[in-house]
């Protein structure tokens, strides 16, 4: 078991947890790794009959970790470490999106960029009460990325998808259910044991059914998702290294002193 990420099962029902609590779980390369060959490992695993995934502590994640020392300074990067850096987090996403049995996403606190990008690829999100989702790569100057942008359209239709990822609105419990982006609502720090109930509820269902059915189901809303994505790291390769990305950052850095 590793420090950072935590895996268990009980009776086919698996949970996966991510352990950064004291940094608020935000996604280094090296857990961004693990969550991708725990992922491939649950999509061979036998009698898997639902996943869950969650987070120790009060938040979900804060997305991508920007301190992580094993991150390169993009700035000075070439063109070819530029796109291969988003890749990172597409594969990490596809390989959730790819496992056979049923995923569910337990979201407590916050859920920010890449945490809402690996949300979005489990076919169901429990939201606590209080906890939100939110996109604020715009407004860094940074393309959406991690094959996040066609997931959100297909979830919430044009016009919401760019409240999320356009105006990087933030959306709470009850606002996120009614318009797609969460599936079941709970009281705040009971996320996980909404999560558990459905998963049981999974679990005692035709095995076989479901995974034909989830299969069918994700072929069909998700047949065009490639095209709508396979330039996003080109996109992210130009525009985040770009005067206006740059100007948009320090701005922020700047809000982020100043406590506002």
């Amino acid at each position: 078991m590793s420090e950072i990420l935590q895996v268990g099962d009980s009776d086919g029902i698996w949970t996966v947890r991510i352990n950064r609590p004291e940094v608020r779980n935000v996604l280094s390369i090296d857990l961004m790794n693990e969550l991708t060959a725990v992922a491939r490992r649950l999509q061979d695993e036998p009698d898997v009959r639902a996943v869950i995934l969650a987070a120790a502590g009060d938040n979900f994640t804060a997305g991508a970790d920007l301190k992580d020392p094993k991150r390169w300074d993009l700035s000075t990067a070439g063109v070819a470490e530029r796109r291969a850096f988003p890749y990172i987090g597409e594969r990490m996403c596809q390989a959730w999106e790819d496992i056979p049995a049923m995923t569910i996403c337990a979201v407590e606190g916050h859920c920010i960029g890449g945490g809402t990008a690996l949300a979005v690829c489990a076919d169901f999100r429990v939201l606590a009460r209080s906890a939100y989702f939110q996109l604020p790569e715009i407004a860094l100057g940074i393309p959406l990325s991690w094959g996040a942008l066609p997931r959100l359209v297909r979830l919430l239709g044009p016009a919401r998808a760019k409240r999320a990822i356009v105006l990087c609105d933030r959306f709470t419990g009850r606002e996120a259910l009614e318009i797609g982006l969460a599936d079941y609502v709970a009281e705040d720090g009971q996320a996980y044991a909404e999560a558990l109930r459905l998963a049981a509820r999974i679990a005692d269902l035709p095995e076989t059914a479901v995974r034909m059915s989830k299969e069918a189901i994700n072929v069909t809303a998700n047949a065009l998702n490639r095209l709508a994505s396979f330039m996003a790291r080109d996109q992210l390769a130009l525009a985040a290294h770009g005067d206006e990305a740059v100007a948009a950052r320090r701005k922020f850095a700047e809000k982020k002193k100043r406590g506002s």
